[in-house]
């Protein structure tokens, strides 16, 4: 079902055994050329106009203004849920209470 993936080497890996050899001449030897990197993709500038820049800050102002009123709002919310459901646990208890006197 499931079958792990065994790497493959491109490059066999060779025992050496005995001595390295050091009086190989370069010429057998020799070092690869550099690749040359890749250039960079061309990104294109942004440049902001004062106007642009004024809208841009204007519209994050709004933004900002929104979701506050939004999270205020919710906020209120629940606290008057909160308060109206305890003034009911008020009233019930009272109720409850006088029946047990009478």
């Amino acid at each position: 079902m499931l079958r792990p993936k065994i790497p493959t080497n491109p490059t066999p890996i060779g025992i050496v055994t005995g001595s390295a050899r050091t009086d190989v001449p370069a010429a057998l030897h020799p070092t690869p050329a550099p690749v040359p990197a890749a250039p960079a993709p061309a990104r294109p500038t942004v440049q902001l106009t004062p106007g642009a820049v004024v809208a841009v800050i204007g519209g994050g102002t709004a933004v900002v203004l929104v979701v506050g009123a939004v999270l205020v709002s919710m906020l209120l919310a629940v606290a008057v849920s909160a308060a109206s459901l305890a003034i009911c646990a008020l009233v019930i208890r009272s109720l409850v209470a006088s029946q047990n006197h009478r």
